[in-house]
């Protein structure tokens, strides 16, 4: 058992969770990612905060096929997807 582990059943519907379709798990307001993302991906060299994060099989895989340097194209996308909700979320 983990330290993190209450115990606790999770309140979760997976069933539901299961019945969702693409459409329901994308913000349509986010901004498409196309191939200018990935040209403009800017490596960011400030201190890194080492985590533990679960992530599902199919997306770890993509992203080690790439070669090394996997976890900091990961780190890359996570601030790409967050400056572009902070542009977006400023008035």
């Amino acid at each position: 058992m983990s330290k993190h582990d209450t115990g606790e059943r999770s309140r979760t519907n997976w069933d539901d969770v299961d019945k969702l379709g693409d459409s329901d798990l994308v913000d349509a307001e986010s901004p498409e990612l196309d191939e200018t993302f990935w040209q403009e991906a800017v490596f960011v060299p400030e201190p890194k905060h080492q985590i533990t994060l679960r992530i599902d099989a199919d997306v770890l895989e993509f992203f080690r096929t790439q070669g090394p340097g996997y976890q900091r194209r990961m780190n890359a996308v996570l601030r790409r997807y967050m400056e572009a909700q902070q542009r977006h979320r400023t008035p």
